[in-house]
């Protein structure tokens, strides 16, 4: 009887990701400089239960413990980010050695377990003293990081092969300047727009200097942005027009410089009219230079209807009868199907995609017997898996899929309150449980295969 599991390409990697701020705890020790969030989560509010990143999951010290948590399940990638505040304290000028020292413990205990690493340089911990002069709707902001990338890779670069300049620079600028619900909480539409061009540029300079550096020697570039596919929540003509809009504003924006080194027609000014001096003649060959990979977080879809309110005149609306998570995002596996087979006919040229995150937040315990169960989160892996098996069958070229997220950890603005990871963490003692999912992906890991549902 021939096996039923559905087995994915030769090579194919399975990972699981965290962010700097997230885990590593650790703010103030060993020379690290303030990021910009350590001074968001001070602001009353601002953060669900008056919560910080101070003490997180103290991954800064428990890495060894954590990769061979990693090695033990059969994952045998992790992506996770360098904090530049812990390389540059200023985000200028001088270096501090300790910071680039632990990297390199990190890397080296990831090679030791035959783990790969891939390297995310921005996971939106902007050094404070950069957004003290300015931040990223400052120009001056991608330069310095070019200058960071620089001396990261040159640190790194000899066993460092896979390089995410950004994560998500949508979030940075509009949930940083925009709405202001991230740091550095600010709420400035000229300022986010600043912020997305700029955060595009720093892309550019950083896929350069990282070309500079050694891209001969198997070196693998890319940049990570979050998408959905859009859809209105009806057929009138107002809400395809909101619909239109918010894919515009959340996605085009992004993959249009990246993928085609042109902004959309549709974003208007400042980004199409030279006259406001934001993208100057060179910037968007820089931004659409080739890229190695494309890192895709997915999550959910989204729905979409027209508003009265809001600059974009348009919300995302929950779909009827659809499950949702702990953070109340609809479950729809079947989106990442959709939207990886969408990317490919839009996009013809499409490099290699990673999927750099996926998961979910559900309320896990540990139960009596010491145990955590997510049967939740492993239906929700599961069929997520299938839509990705599915996208590849169609002809997409993926080449991995990174779990969201290896750890519980500081959800950002929800603080400790939702629950991501793959193992359980108890913030009072540091002490890790790995979850029924964790177990499962280890599974699907090791056969390099996914069940039939």
């Amino acid at each position: 009887m021939s096996d039923p599991h559905l087995p994915f390409p030769e090579g194919f990697v399975w990972g699981s990701a965290t962010a700097s701020y997230q885990v590593e705890g650790a703010v103030d020790i060993d020379g690290r400089g303030r990021s910009i969030w350590d001074t968001f989560c001070e602001v009353p509010g601002a953060v669900a239960g008056g919560d910080t990143g101070a003490v997180a999951c103290d991954h800064y010290h428990r890495y060894p413990q954590d990769i061979a948590l990693m090695a033990e399940l059969g994952l045998g990638a992790y992506r996770f980010s360098i904090a530049w505040p812990r390389v540059q304290p200023d985000g200028r000028g001088s270096v501090n050695q300790q910071g680039l020292d632990h990297y390199r413990r990190v890397v080296d205990r990831l090679l030791e377990h035959d783990i790969v690493p891939y390297v995310t340089l921005y996971h939106w911990d902007l050094p404070q003293a950069l957004q003290d002069r300015g931040g990223w709707p400052a120009r001056d902001t991608a330069y310095r990081f070019a200058d960071y990338v620089a001396i990261v890779h040159a640190a790194l670069g000899d066993t460092v092969r896979h390089w995410i300049t950004l994560n998500e620079p949508k979030v940075a600028s509009h949930a940083g300047y925009g709405s202001g619900i991230h740091a550095p909480g600010i709420r400035d539409l000229d300022q986010r727009d600043r912020a997305v061009h700029h955060l595009l540029l720093a892309h550019g300079l950083g896929l350069q200097a990282l070309r500079a550096a050694g891209h001969g020697a198997g070196q693998q570039v890319g940049i990570t942005l979050d998408l959905s596919p859009v859809s209105p929540a009806s057929d009138s003509p107002d809400d395809r027009a909101a619909s239109r809009r918010i894919d515009v504003d959340s996605h085009r924006l992004f993959l249009d410089p990246v993928l085609r080194g042109a902004y959309p027609r549709e974003a208007g000014a400042p980004f199409t009219d030279p006259a406001a001096d934001l993208v100057r003649p060179g910037d968007l060959e820089l931004v659409g230079a080739p890229i190695d990979f494309l890192g895709v977080n997915y999550y959910r879809r989204m729905l979409v209807r027209a508003s009265p309110s809001g600059h974009l005149r348009a919300e995302v609306v929950l779909p009827e009868g659809v499950p949702v998570t702990a953070v109340g995002w609809p479950v729809e596996p079947d989106g990442l199907r959709e939207l990886l087979v969408g990317l490919r006919a839009e996009h013809p040229g499409l490099p290699p995609v990673y999927l750099t995150e996926n998961g979910a937040a559900y309320p896990d315990q540990i139960d009596a017997d010491g145990t955590v169960h997510d049967p939740d989160r492993v239906d929700y892996l599961h069929r997520h898996l299938l839509a990705l098996h599915a996208a590849i069958s169609a002809g997409v070229d993926v080449r991995g899929y990174f779990a969201w997220t290896l750890i519980d950890n500081f959800e950002w603005a929800e603080g400790y309150a939702k629950r991501f990871g793959l193992v359980h963490v108890d913030y009072a003692d540091q002490r890790r449980v790995p979850k029924t999912s964790a177990r499962w992906l280890g599974g699907v890991a090791r056969t390099n295969a996914v069940p039939p549902r």
